[in-house]
């Protein structure tokens, strides 16, 4: 490639970045605000609602039955009106009912707004990766998923100490702190998804705020990588849903975010318990653990574009978290803030080499179709995850066997990836 082609490639792929990454970006802490919540409003709300660990665990777990029940259909329903339109009334819509959490007075409200909020929600992530595919070319893919997935462990920076600041409003007007909790943090999806529908722009040959040069590039980059190696199981929507390919990244996935989303939800909990903190103590500390989840997150994503290489990058971060896990079944409070640092560490840098993965592998409706179908799956660990730790806190007092369980479907998922990896160098011909 020479100079000015290389030139204009940065250009172009640097002023996509700027366009879309920071609303995205915004959107996606929004996103996992209204999920990392639910474990800092539990400081309060367990005891108000009187809550076991297993009832909370499974309020925590059924969002996903609800998201994973309309993940494909959402998806489809994306690419088919677009863009701009359908991640704007996803936004919209989950914002109104994350902040209807201010509702709840027993279980059976608590489980039913906790499955709307998933059937809202449905979709949005998926289709933030299919649309990420639309834009960045291979090269550069996992970067901006990085910057794009820097939204999960930051909405822990962020929701860590602003949900502990919003837990001391117990008591104002007459709201206990939870409610305000979930209020406040419900407001910026609405409002973001409202400034995505002026703002988002469906395709690259939309994208009249590129120059004609930055667009004829674009496009023509994102339709070769399309048309390179496509063949029809690539471009069909019922193939690509029925593909082992598909099933086994979605299973892995589906282990892989019960390691993540288990301490998530009791993390909270555990250092509070660990290190004897109120509720303020609890938000900052894991706030500071979010931070790390970023680090591990930009340099994962930024090596595995450097090397071109995608499964050894997804499935070392997960050895990584089983060994996270073991460290937390130790205890003391050490062991367990050093556990939880080393899960958040590793789990965040998996996902954005994972999310390549099945961009690279299916094309258009395709993709769309395959990757929603992978990420409902795999949500479903939001119901596996914490039930898991739940049942085995109410059974033994302790989290210790749940986070052994945990950690070993880490090890399997890790398993899982090489596998996978060995299986597409057979297949790929020489």
């Amino acid at each position: 490639m020479g100079s000015a082609q290389l030139e204009l490639r940065r250009a172009t792929v640097r002023k996509v970045s700027w366009r879309l990454l920071p609303l995205l970006f915004a959107l996606f802490i929004a996103s996992f605000l209204d999920r990392t919540n639910l474990g800092v409003a539990s400081l309060q709300m367990n005891r108000d609602l009187a809550l076991s660990a297993t009832a909370y665990a499974f309020g925590a777990g059924v969002f996903y039955f609800g998201y994973a029940l309309f993940e494909v259909p959402s998806n489809l329903i994306l690419a088919r009106v677009g863009a701009r339109v359908w991640i704007a009334r996803i936004a919209i819509t989950w914002g109104i009912a994350a902040s209807a959490m201010i509702f709840v007075r027993g279980t059976t409200s608590f489980y039913a707004l906790r499955f709307l909020l998933g059937l809202a929600e449905a979709g949005f992530f998926p289709g933030i990766v299919w649309y990420l595919g639309r834009w960045f070319p291979e090269r550069e893919r996992a970067r901006a998923m990085s910057w794009f997935m820097i939204g999960i462990p930051l909405a822990g920076v962020i929701g860590g100490p602003l949900g502990g600041a919003l837990l001391s409003l117990n008591g104002r007007l007459g709201l206990t702190g939870w409610r305000w909790l979930f209020l406040v943090e419900g407001a910026p999806p609405i409002l973001l998804g409202i400034f995505a529908l002026t703002y988002l722009t469906d395709s690259p040959e939309k994208a009249t705020w590129l120059t004609p040069e930055q667009r004829g590039w674009l496009v023509g980059e994102m339709h070769r990588e399309r048309a390179t190696g496509a063949s029809a199981e690539r471009a069909d929507v019922k193939r690509s849903l029925i593909s082992g390919v598909t099933w086994t990244l979605a299973l892995l996935y589906l282990f892989a975010l019960s390691a993540e989303l288990g301490p998530i939800f009791f993390g909270p909990i555990l250092v509070r318990d660990a290190l004897a903190l109120g509720d303020a103590g609890t938000g900052f500390v894991m706030g500071a653990i979010g931070v790390a989840g970023v680090a591990g997150m930009l340099a994962n994503g930024w090596h595995s574009d450097r090397t071109g290489e995608r499964y050894v990058h997804s499935a070392a971060p997960l050895v990584v978290v089983a060994a996270g896990f073991a460290m937390i079944a130790i205890g003391g409070p050490a062991w367990t803030l050093g556990g939880l640092v080393t899960v958040a560490i590793a789990i965040n840098a998996f996902l954005p080499a994972f999310w390549c993965i099945p961009s690279a592998m299916f094309t258009g409706t395709a993709a769309a179709a395959a990757i929603a179908l992978i990420n409902s799956i795999g949500n479903l660990g939001g119901y596996l995850g914490p039930t898991l730790l739940g049942k085995a806190k109410d059974a033994t007092g302790s989290y210790a066997t749940g986070m052994l369980i945990l950690g070993g479907l880490a090890l399997a998922a890790a398993a899982m990836t090489m596998f996978l990896r060995e299986r597409q160098k057979a297949e790929t011909p020489c």
